[in-house]
């Protein structure tokens, strides 16, 4: 609460009490038996005579400003926080009398305040740090019923208080406050239309939430304070306890109750034992004194397992949970430099999140209406004249909201030390930050699917209201790492997989089997299925089979099946896949240097084909072709002395011209493949066109995979907009001024069909293209990248392709892409459970049905993300059950199914929905749904829609889950407190909110990158990790502790790699240490370091070989190579690196972080009232 500010009260409402004693009114109304009495306000320092300041019940009329005080009578060291030495003490209200504050209307203009109050600051720096740091409260999800809050069981300051207890005062007006029987519905108004966010405009009231379950913590630099003692209780009316030496008469303590491992607290309706003497009845739980918190009187014992208080200082004492606030967590200031908090440990039960200072100071608000401007101060400087200007309002502290890196690092701390095992149904897994290893006991593996919620809604009305989307991101071929072992191989013979007859899921841990084992119950559809007699195996005492355990599909989330013939198209054993390279040799792709470096690499790169086993030579078959205006053939049959080439000149009716030594096995071929690779480069030196075309060069690809009769994948290598003469021919559409209008839409969305119909054919043929394109102007990446996208593909960009700068970049993403395992051909199938099903499919691939996802390709890096929706009833005994198979080619011609099982658990509580979801997949899936939004929707309306539907998840937390608390506090779900700053990256990229220098094809390109992204890549993508170099212990292995993506972390003495998932940055800051820059640039000053260089010199010391370890880990980690760019403080390239510091504004309008919570803020407050 502000210093000089009264606590505005809601006159002529009923007051909510403590039961069985009597309200005072207000203006001189008296509850029954009751008496008028005075509010008290926290004493705030001495008045001009030395008295404390009083003041009597407001009279009706706007309250009159009180006379400016000013924290500058005191010096840096003894800011006072009670009455001086020797002052009167404050006047305390009757025995008989029970604090009761007043309920906060909303409906009013009125502003309000949650008094909240703390420990007395140790210094002027402390008071001014509070008063600027407003306070965000995240709380812990309850199970109470809506408009309850029960405390948490690991919550360590809870009261224990008597279940008739009526809650402590609920926030919203008398007619909206929620009933017993069921949370109200709130979401009758329409979609909210996003705010701009002026600089100027001040975020709204926070209040300071209490800090549940951990310690008080001073902000940076202040001395660490200690714990606080379980002392005795006091009540009001009591005797003062013995004050400590420099706090004469100190107001009384708050009751305070036990830390785990400390003494239990009292009950809440019984004097405290310890106490020596009477003790008068107890001020009701459920209300905060209306009293600063004093130090606790001299002579307490000290809290036991806390550290002792640092000499001179009082012993902290920490705020009282009331019952209203037993959910919120206090979200504190991260350390310095992100290093982990100094003091008492994080207690259990809670994410860690660092404790934060809770004074009484703790929020900055405006005046409320009628008070004049005077009411905000500024501290510690000369009083204010008598009628000064408005003060600018103080931001809102951003060590006070919630850090993604303290969750990440809190997330390593608890999760990375034993293995995740999968066999307890609805359990979360770590975050996609941590590394930890899987035991799979019967659901798959995080690594190859993750969900939006572990607990899903039991009814379509509950999910309605709630609105967290249900949904899995699926990634079936993922490369576990080499700690883990690869899905089983299960091979049933002729007969092929056992399946339900009915729903045809396949075998797998959720089937129950009965009569003795003859017969199995479909765990998906119910219907009851024969077992065929090779199959038969005696049932255990537990009903379980005896092989249960040495059968992957009776015991394993993930394994696969071998296929029979009734699996292959056309009921034929298919043949093994080929890769067709076409390189465009028009006059930009050799001057550029592209046709030589890929004809180049090509020789080497034969070698490493996809096989099943690296001892074997891979089945691939190879062919080549090059086109600008038309296209050439190359005869590379193993008989020839030299390649023969056969052009095609006829585009629009597009042919191959041989078949028999077009595609060929490259060992055989070898070195007739060198020959022409070597050729190839001269044969186009001297070119002189400038047009190329596409749509054929695809078409000539297909038309050989399908006269080959196999599957494969077209590598393209392609440079420019094709506008020669021929199908599938384009134009420039490039219009920048219909970004921001309603037609924005049309510019992704294809220029022609023709593509369409062409990646048809192609998903039927299983034939899966890859693009890589080197434009140097704009070539339409939305209309190019149709075939890619439906096929299952990729699309690399190299903007302005320069040979010796980019060539690192794209030979390694080449490499990466010949080699990575993939499947041909493949079909995919989402099962799931009788009450909910599978409604909508996002990634890279077609859908000729509602059901079957069809990809020509799928490799190890692609996901499917599929969304469910109830069309029944769930019930939370049997939970949901969702099956994933894919029937695919393997690169050895081997047809076979990915089975990937999950069950997840069932709720019908809003709390237990909210405890067990995964912002970072939310954000993943919320990201791809507005994506794809663009092609139907202005961009505005997408991303309003977007802070609408975030603002109604937290809303519907606030209104049914959170226990009751001031409206001016804003109060997240434990697990998604991090979505409102992910949410804001997500409208920030470049996708949805452009900067006016990005171009319309970089802005497709990510748009369709980022569909078939896995949640790891699309956590960095949206929120880059930065690390401080300079902090780096080479001794260890470790990497030092990220920080926050904001400039003001930088520091101008530091290094600092920031990563993407598309590129590094290196930032160095102007006085960084010499020794730091001969140590990794080989370079003693900041001006002699080149600012182009893509890789770091390699140099014979102990930093620059752990600094490359770092770079060359962080490439592997993602599967597009990262080029690094060095950026110096106050050079060119800064610009760009601010551009992925996620929190701060950015140049083109984007909201920084503490902006866009305030705004939230003001959304959810919008929604609820």
């Amino acid at each position: 609460m502000n210093v000089n500010q009264q606590p505005q009260m809601a006159y002529g409402q009923p007051q909510p009490g403590y039961q069985g004693y009597p309200q005072p009114g207000y203006g001189g109304q008296h509850g029954t038996g009751g008496y008028a009495a005075a509010q008290y306000e926290p004493y705030n320092g001495p008045g001009p005579t030395g008295q404390g300041l009083m003041r009597g019940p407001p009279t009706s009329g706007t309250p009159s400003a009180p006379a400016p005080q000013v924290y500058g009578h005191y010096k840096q060291s003894d800011a006072q926080n009670g009455p001086p030495p020797g002052a009167a003490a404050l006047q305390r209200p009757p025995v008989s009398q029970t604090y009761t504050p007043a309920a906060v209307n909303l409906s009013g203009t009125q502003a309000t305040y949650s008094q909240q109050f703390g420990a007395p600051p140790t210094s002027v720096q402390q008071v001014t740090n509070q008063m600027a740091g407003m306070q965000v409260g995240a709380a812990l999800p309850t199970t109470a019923a809506p408009g309850y809050g029960v405390p948490p069981v690991s919550a360590a300051y809870t009261s224990t208080v008597p279940p008739s207890f009526p809650p402590a005062s609920t926030h919203l007006p008398p007619a909206d406050r929620t009933a017993h029987g069921g949370p109200q519905s709130y979401y009758g108004a329409p979609p909210l239309t996003q705010q701009t966010f002026p600089n100027s405009a001040p975020p709204p009231p926070y209040s300071a939430a209490p800090p549940v379950s951990q310690p008080q913590q001073a902000f940076p630099g202040a001395l660490p304070p200690s714990r606080p003692p379980t002392g005795p209780q006091l009540s009001y009316g009591a005797p003062p306890p013995q004050a400590q030496s420099g706090f004469p008469n100190a107001p009384p303590s708050q009751p305070s109750s036990g830390f785990p491992g400390g003494p239990a607290p009292p009950p809440a309706s019984a004097p405290s034992q310890q106490y020596p003497g009477p003790v008068p009845h107890q001020p009701p739980v459920s209300q905060p004194s209306p009293f600063h918190a004093a130090p606790p009187p001299a002579g307490f014992p000290p809290q036991p397992g806390a550290p002792p208080s640092p000499a001179g200082m009082p012993v902290t004492q920490l705020h009282h949970q009331s019952m209203s606030q037993a959910n919120h967590v206090s979200l504190g200031p991260a350390q310095p430099g992100g290093m982990p908090p100094t003091g008492p440990p994080p207690q259990p039960g809670m994410q860690g999140y660092p404790p934060q200072q809770n004074g009484a100071f703790g929020q900055m608000r405006g005046p409320p209406q009628g008070y004049p401007a005077a009411y905000q101060q500024n501290y510690g400087g000369p009083p204010p004249p008598p009628a000064p200007a408005p003060a600018a309002q103080k931001r809102l502290d951003p060590d006070a909201i919630p850090s993604p890196i303290q969750v990440i690092e809190d997330d390593k701390a608890n999760k990375s030390g034993e293995p995740f095992t999968t066999g307890v149904r609805g359990q979360a897994p770590p975050l996609v930050t941590t590394n930890f290893q899987v035991r799979d006991q019967g659901n798959a593996s995080p690594h190859f699917v993750r969900c939006t919620a572990y607990n899903m809604p039991c009814t379509s009305d509950m999910a309605k209201q709630s609105q967290v989307p249900l949904a899995a991101v699926i990634k079936p071929l993922a490369t576990l790492p080499a700690d883990e072992a690869p899905p089983y191989l299960v091979d049933h013979g002729e007969s092929g997989p056992i399946r339900c007859n009915r729903c045809k899921a396949y075998m797998c841990p959720y089937m129950q089997f009965i009569e003795g084992g003859r017969r199995f119950q479909c765990a998906f559809c119910s219907c009851v299925t024969e077992v065929p007699p090779h199959y038969f195996q005696h049932l255990d005492h537990t009903g379980k089979r005896v092989d249960c355990y040495e059968r992957p599909e009776l015991s394993l989330g993930s394994y696969e099946f071998l296929a029979t013939v009734d699996y292959c198209k056309n009921n034929k054993v298919p043949q093994p896949p080929a890769f067709i390279f076409l390189i465009d040799v028009s006059y930009n792709a050799v001057k550029s240097g592209m046709v030589g470096i890929v004809c180049q690499e090509l020789k080497t790169l034969l070698d490493y084909l996809p096989r099943e086993n690296p001892e074997v030579e891979s089945n691939v078959r190879v062919g080549f072709v090059t086109y600008n205006k038309v296209l050439h053939f190359y005869n590379v049959k193993s008989t020839l002395a030299q390649p023969q080439m056969m052009v095609v000149s006829d585009v629009a009716d597009m042919f191959v011209p041989l078949l028999d030594g077009f595609l060929v096995s490259v060992s055989e071929s070898r070195v007739v493949i060198e020959s022409l690779l070597d050729k190839i480069p001269e044969m186009f030196a001297d070119t002189r066109e400038t047009e190329t075309v596409f749509a054929p060069v695809i078409q000539a690809g297909l038309d050989a995979l399908k006269a080959a009769d196999c599957a494969g994948k077209l590598f393209i290598f392609h440079t420019s907009l094709p506008i020669a003469e021929a199908p599938g021919k384009l134009k420039n559409r490039e219009d920048k001024k219909l970004v921001g209008t309603d037609k924005e839409k049309s510019l992704f969305q294809p220029q022609v069909s023709f593509y369409g119909n062409l990646a048809k054919e192609c998903v039927a043929q299983g034939c899966c293209v890859d693009l890589f394109l080197f434009p140097n102007q704009y070539v339409d990446v939305a209309t190019l990248a149709v075939v890619p996208v439906s096929t299952g593909g990729s699309v690399y960009k190299y903007r302005y392709f320069q040979a010796q700068t980019d060539q690192e970049r794209f030979l390694n993403d080449l490499r990466r892409d010949v080699q990575k395992q993939m499947g041909f051909d493949a079909v995919m199938r989402v099962r799931t459970s009788t009450g909910i099903r599978a409604t909508d499919f996002f990634g890279s691939f077609y859908m000729s049905n509602t059901t079957d996802v069809e990809l020509a390709g799928l490799d190890c890096d692609k996901t499917v993300t599929v969304e469910f929706r109830h069309d029944d009833k769930l019930s939370e005994e049997t939970g949901a059950l969702i099956q994933c198979a894919v029937l695919y080619t393997s690169c050895n011609g081997q047809r076979r199914l990915r089975i990937h099982n999950m069950a997840v658990n069932c709720c019908a509580q809003l709390a237990d929905l909210y405890r067990n979801c995964e912002t970072d997949t939310i954000i993943n899936f919320f990201t791809k749904y507005a994506y794809r939004s663009m092609l139907s929707s202005p961009t505005k309306t997408v991303r309003d829609s977007l802070v609408n539907q975030c603002a109604q998840i937290l809303a519907c937390y606030r209104k049914n889950c959170a226990s009751p608390s001031s409206a001016g506090q804003l109060i997240l779900p434990e697990c998604m407190k991090l979505l409102p700053v992910y949410l804001n990256c997500v409208l920030k990229s470049d996708v949805l909110h452009p900067a006016a220098d990005t171009s319309l094809d970089d802005r497709a390109y990510l748009r369709q990158l980022v569909s078939a992204m896995d949640v790891a890549e699309s956590h960095v993508f949206f929120y880059p990790r930065l690390l401080p170099l300079h902090k780096m212990d080479v001794e260890t292995d470790t990497l030092p502790v990220a920080v926050r993506d904001s400039e003001e972390r930088l520091s101008k003495g530091g290094l600092y790699l920031l990563e993407t998932g598309l590129h590094l940055f290196l930032w160095v800051g102007a006085n960084a240490q010499q020794e730091l820059l001969q140590n990794v640039f080989g370079v003693p000053a900041f001006g002699q370091i080149d600012p182009n260089m893509t890789s770091l010199p390699v140099l014979d010391n102990p930093y620059s070989k752990k600094l490359r370890g770092i770079v060359e880990s962080f490439r592997t980690q993602r599967p597009r190579y990262m080029k690094l760019l060095v950026v110096k403080q106050e050079d060119k390239l800064e610009l760009i690196f601010k551009h992925f510091l996620v929190e701060d504004k950015n140049g083109c309008g984007g909201a920084s972080y503490v902006d866009f919570l305030c705004h939230m803020h003001k959304e959810i407050r919008q929604l609820l009232s």
